[in-house]
Protein backbone atom coordinates (compact mmCIF):
# COMPACT_ATOMS: atom_id res chain seq x y z
CA UNK A 1 0.00 0.00 0.00
CA UNK A 2 1.33 3.84 -0.65
CA UNK A 3 0.27 7.01 -0.51
CA UNK A 4 -0.77 9.64 -3.06
CA UNK A 5 -1.79 12.60 -2.99
CA UNK A 6 -5.55 13.03 -3.34
CA UNK A 7 -5.29 16.41 -5.09
CA UNK A 8 -3.09 14.82 -7.93
CA UNK A 9 -5.64 11.84 -8.73
CA UNK A 10 -9.25 13.11 -8.14
CA UNK A 11 -11.30 16.15 -9.16
CA UNK A 12 -10.78 18.93 -7.33
CA UNK A 13 -15.09 18.71 -6.38
CA UNK A 14 -14.25 15.61 -5.04
CA UNK A 15 -11.59 16.54 -2.87
CA UNK A 16 -13.38 19.07 -1.73
CA UNK A 17 -16.13 16.87 -0.78
CA UNK A 18 -14.12 14.53 1.36
CA UNK A 19 -12.61 17.26 2.97
CA UNK A 20 -15.82 18.58 4.31
CA UNK A 21 -15.28 14.74 6.63
CA UNK A 22 -12.11 14.37 7.01
CA UNK A 23 -9.25 17.95 6.86
CA UNK A 24 -5.68 16.88 6.24
CA UNK A 25 -5.93 13.41 8.01
CA UNK A 26 -5.09 10.05 6.49
CA UNK A 27 -7.75 7.91 5.41
CA UNK A 28 -7.88 4.52 4.44
CA UNK A 29 -10.35 3.40 1.22
CA UNK A 30 -10.22 -0.20 1.11
CA UNK A 31 -9.99 -2.57 -2.37
CA UNK A 32 -13.07 -3.44 -4.29
CA UNK A 33 -14.11 -7.51 -3.33
CA UNK A 34 -13.20 -8.52 -6.92
CA UNK A 35 -9.22 -6.47 -6.59
CA UNK A 36 -8.57 -8.34 -3.61
CA UNK A 37 -5.43 -10.47 -2.88
CA UNK A 38 -4.77 -13.19 -0.51
CA UNK A 39 -1.66 -12.61 2.02
CA UNK A 40 1.71 -12.69 0.35
CA UNK A 41 0.43 -12.65 -2.99
CA UNK A 42 2.18 -9.90 -4.27
CA UNK A 43 5.58 -10.15 -2.47
CA UNK A 44 5.94 -14.30 -2.60
CA UNK A 45 5.98 -14.38 1.00
CA UNK A 46 3.82 -17.31 1.24
CA UNK A 47 6.03 -19.61 -0.95
CA UNK A 48 8.86 -18.89 0.88
CA UNK A 49 7.30 -19.25 3.75
CA UNK A 50 5.48 -22.53 2.36
CA UNK A 51 9.49 -23.36 1.16
CA UNK A 52 10.57 -22.90 5.11
CA UNK A 53 8.07 -24.77 6.49
CA UNK A 54 8.84 -27.37 4.18
CA UNK A 55 12.28 -27.31 5.07
CA UNK A 56 11.38 -27.27 9.00
CA UNK A 57 9.39 -30.14 8.35
CA UNK A 58 12.04 -32.38 6.25
CA UNK A 59 15.03 -31.82 9.04
CA UNK A 60 12.71 -32.95 11.73
CA UNK A 61 11.59 -35.86 9.41
CA UNK A 62 15.57 -36.78 9.35
CA UNK A 63 15.35 -36.40 13.03
CA UNK A 64 16.60 -33.28 14.26
CA UNK A 65 14.93 -32.02 17.52
CA UNK A 66 12.98 -29.39 18.46
CA UNK A 67 14.43 -27.14 20.02
CA UNK A 68 17.75 -27.25 17.92
CA UNK A 69 14.80 -26.11 14.70
CA UNK A 70 13.99 -23.44 16.93
CA UNK A 71 17.18 -22.05 17.10
CA UNK A 72 18.37 -22.60 13.58
CA UNK A 73 15.22 -20.76 12.03
CA UNK A 74 14.91 -18.05 15.15
CA UNK A 75 11.40 -19.37 16.21
CA UNK A 76 9.81 -21.13 19.49
CA UNK A 77 9.16 -24.72 19.89
CA UNK A 78 6.09 -24.46 20.10
CA UNK A 79 5.91 -22.86 16.52
CA UNK A 80 7.86 -25.84 15.50
CA UNK A 81 5.99 -28.24 16.62
CA UNK A 82 2.82 -25.99 14.91
CA UNK A 83 4.62 -26.71 11.09
CA UNK A 84 5.67 -29.95 12.00
CA UNK A 85 1.61 -30.84 13.04
CA UNK A 86 0.47 -28.70 9.70
CA UNK A 87 3.42 -30.07 7.35
CA UNK A 88 2.68 -33.76 8.41
CA UNK A 89 -1.45 -33.20 7.71
CA UNK A 90 -0.48 -31.49 4.54
CA UNK A 91 1.32 -34.62 3.43
CA UNK A 92 -1.72 -36.83 4.53
CA UNK A 93 -3.96 -35.07 2.67
CA UNK A 94 -1.86 -35.20 -0.30
CA UNK A 95 -1.55 -39.01 -0.20
CA UNK A 96 -5.40 -39.28 0.19
CA UNK A 97 -6.02 -37.37 -3.05
CA UNK A 98 -3.95 -39.38 -5.05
Amino acid sequence: MRYQKASEIMPEELVEMIQKYIDGEYIYIPRKQENKRTWGEGTGAREERCRRDRSIFRDYASGTCVSVLAERYYLSEKSIQRIVLQERRNMEKAKHQR
